[in-house]
């Protein structure tokens, strides 16, 4: 369960850190979160996408698939790192 929880926290920060880079006009690098910016506002997009994300953590939670969630997990603290050193690096940070 630590490891679902773990993940839904992690694309909460990875949301929220992306949304401030993108106010800062930092551009995602993300192709398909790209794809989903165009098509609709922001948080939406991102809401979308971290919903469909955590429906398939929990996937594979209940699958008892953990060790892809605690690999998920790693890929989504790195993302959440490289947020914040975009945010702290953006011009007019």
């Amino acid at each position: 369960m630590a490891s679902l929880l773990l993940f839904v926290l992690l694309q909460f920060c990875d949301a929220l850190t992306t949304l401030v880079f993108l106010r800062q006009g930092v551009a995602e690098a993300n192709p398909l979160i790209r794809l989903a910016l165009g098509a609709a506002a922001p948080t939406l997009a991102l809401l979308g996408t971290k919903a469909l994300g955590c429906a398939l953590a929990y996937f594979a939670w209940r699958s008892r698939r953990v060790r892809v969630l605690r690999g998920a997990n790693c890929f989504f603290a790195l993302c959440v790192a490289w947020n914040l050193v975009a945010i702290s690096i953006a011009p007019g940070a």
